[in-house]
């Protein structure tokens, strides 16, 4: 049996036309979200759960999607949460705790102090330059877990390790994990796509985009830590730092690919910073208020050899989620795992339909599942892992093991959340209400390209993907940009530029910085740290689309 999505239910049942009342009704769920993250400031498991299941409820009375068909979808979209999100996640603290464990993070702590024991720069260095490098090889979270546990590791207030962290991991989504994000939206976009036109041209567009963000992101991070007059005082670490970073983005975005830009920027801007602060050093050092502040200059108590064998868990992981990002390793192992990629969904599988006008012609819901563990970003930090269980002295896999189990243990709500939120995000798009909140945006008419990065900021919400934003609105922001006349290209990249400012306020992504932090129960604390941070930058990407699509059309390629 077939069954067909409706995106404007409420038309049938009560003779309304439109999709504006039928998209009130989509949205209970996300209300219900926020009203509890934001305030009632509940436990994230909770508000998880209470969203889902509401979602499920209207999914059946009022879109009327088969009862045992939105439950499969429910339980479909928490098994993608555990496989391969939760599966990153696990492993990045893994890693974190067996350093700390082994005592080697306290080596890591002394060499980021003796460099520079400033909490602005430390969190420049980790959370921006360093985060931006795990996200444009591994994506998915896994930047946050580890950049948030290390800031918590070196001193930092939790609440604010979470938080800066969230909001340095805006820039660089675009182009996170080998540029995986844009090479979706050119796939689902439906624009021509041969030799990878369209992914090329998207990326150009993306790269004449974030770096306006970019450069500002190193002073927005310094400013929420400590205002705008503290801030003036690392001034120039911060615009080297998004100078180097915006410029390296634009450049690789533009004439390389979408592949690139996040891991050669990181780069550039690490090598530029600790360049800088080897002629210059802020006057002040810049402490929380509830620190207890160092009396004087912190020194390098370990040897440089120390120093690098501490670092080296960290340097496998780079190095071992950079080979499992290239697209070459990916091919090569395509034929081992071929069983597990695209794995028909029992019960959804050819069962759903996509209709006009969220899509072109009447098109099956993709109802699959890949377990690709082997290329799985995850499984790279595992092998990076048990190799640093050996690398750390007085260390065993024994002992990585029995951290193993703790920490799957230590971040069991999380878990839980996280797997409860892709439940809903599934149940959302394969009901069609996903499409339906989409559609709504589509009734602004020649405003639409400012709305336009709304549909990727409200996706990356649902689903804590910027590649699944792409997945699920790349079509719709292509096809409504002919309708209104105005460049397609645009508007679906825009979709992935807006999508980068969702990010800190996913319960997806709260979920994983709280658990990195220790804070779980205290996602609602962090959701209003994060909000109006993500609503003022989506407001920055939505004006400059509206410009670029009209006054400023000259600045696209």
């Amino acid at each position: 049996m077939i069954w067909a999505q409706a995106y404007d239910p409420l038309e049938k049942m009560l003779g309304t036309t439109g999709y504006l009342l039928s998209a009130l009704i989509a949205g209970i769920p996300l209300y219900i979200l926020f009203y509890m993250l934001a305030v009632k400031r509940v436990a994230g498991h909770k508000a998880a759960f209470f969203g889902t299941i509401a979602a499920v409820i209207l999914a059946i009375a009022v879109w009327r999607m088969p009862t045992v068909l939105a439950i499969n979808a429910t339980v479909k979209g928490a098994c993608f949460g555990l496989f391969p999100i939760v599966w990153i996640i696990v492993t990045a603290v893994w890693i974190y705790n067996m350093t700390v464990e082994s005592g080697e993070f306290e080596i890591i702590k002394n060499s980021l102090a003796s460099m520079t024991d400033d909490r602005r720069l430390q969190a420049i260095f980790i959370a921006f330059a360093f985060g931006s490098f795990i996200e444009g090889t591994a994506g998915f979270g896994t930047p946050v877990a580890i950049t948030a546990a290390m800031l918590v590791g070196l001193g930092f207030n939790p609440l604010y390790a979470a938080g800066i962290c969230l909001i340095a991991n805006t820039a660089p989504v675009a182009f996170g994990a080998i540029g995986v994000p844009i090479l979706v939206a050119g796939a689902a976009s439906g624009l021509p796509n041969a030799n990878g036109e369209a992914v090329h041209h998207i990326s150009q567009i993306v790269g004449r985009q974030l770096p306006f963000l970019s450069v500002i992101v190193p002073c927005w991070v310094s400013i929420t830590m400590c205002g705008f007059k503290r801030t003036l005082e690392v001034l120039p670490a911060l615009i080297v730092a998004g100078v180097c970073f915006a410029g390296t983005q634009f450049w690789t975005s533009n004439h390389l690919g979408p592949y690139l830009p996040d891991i050669l920027s990181a780069m550039v801007t690490i090598v530029a910073l600790i360049l800088l602060l080897r002629v210059w050093k802020p006057k002040s050092i810049f402490h929380f208020p509830d620190e207890e502040v160092a009396t004087s200059t912190v020194k390098a108590s370990y040897t440089p050899g120390e120093m690098i064998r501490a670092w080296m868990p960290y340097m496998i992981l780079a190095a071992f989620v950079t080979i499992w990002g290239l697209p070459a390793f990916k091919d090569a192992m395509k034929p081992l795992e071929q069983w597990a990629l695209g794995i028909p969904w029992p019960g959804m599988n050819g069962v759903i339909e996509k209709m006009p006008p969220l899509v072109n012609a009447t098109s099956p819901y993709a109802a699959t599942f890949n377990f690709n563990f082997i290329t799985s970003g995850g499984t790279a930090i595992f092998l990076a892992g048990i190799i640093s269980a050996f690398v750390m002295p007085a260390y065993s896999a024994r002992r990585g093991i029995a951290c193993f189990v703790r920490t799957a243990y230590q971040l069991r709500f999380p878990i839980a959340t996280i797997a409860m939120i892709l439940g809903l995000a599934e149940i959302m798009n394969a009901s069609g209400m996903s499409g339906t909140l989409g559609l709504a945006f589509t009734m602004t008419g020649a405003l639409y390209p400012f709305f336009a990065p709304l549909l990727g900021w409200l996706g990356v919400f649902l689903t804590g993907s910027d590649t699944s934003s792409n997945a699920l609105f790349a079509n719709l922001q292509a096809t409504t940009a002919h309708q209104v006349g105005v460049d397609p290209y645009l508007t679906v990249a825009s979709n992935s530029s807006g999508g980068v400012t969702g990010k800190m306020i996913s319960p997806q992504s709260i979920a994983v910085a709280t658990s990195a932090t220790g804070m779980v129960g205290q996602e609602g604390n962090l959701f209003r740290f994060t909000v109006f941070h993500s609503l003022a930058m989506t407001l920055v990407v939505c004006l400059l689309t509206l410009l670029q699509a009209y006054p400023l059309k000259w600045m696209l390629p």
